[in-house]
């Protein structure tokens, strides 16, 4: 399925649209990723741990938008916008949010 952030495809004609579609991926994250990214905030670097659950998130909420988008006979999605949130679960546990949301269309 076409999945594209720009409201047409080039050399594409939009034949019908079939409304929005989104796609949701909520991971928590455990105390050790929380300790070692907590670490590399005062010493520096990147995080892999997180980069990789926000890497896997995201990949569930397109793969989740894109699924809804084919139930509704569309073979594509456009004006893609992804959203991240960080939401504290109470305590010193967090989850890590991502959102997808389009406009599934039929393309000619």
């Amino acid at each position: 399925m076409i999945t594209s952030t720009t409201n047409t495809i080039e050399g594409r004609d939009i034949a019908d649209y079939k409304g929005i579609v989104t796609g949701e991926a909520i991971l928590g994250t455990n105390i050790f990723r929380d300790i070692f990214a907590g670490i590399r905030d005062i010493v520096g670097g990147r995080s892999g741990s997180y980069e990789k659950a926000l890497r896997q998130a995201r990949e569930i909420a397109l793969a989740e938008m894109q699924d809804e988008a084919a139930k509704l006979g569309a073979n594509a999605v456009i004006g893609v916008d992804l959203d991240y949130e960080n939401i504290s679960a109470g305590g010193n546990s967090s989850m890590l949010m991502v959102s997808a949301s389009g406009t599934a269309v039929v393309l000619r």
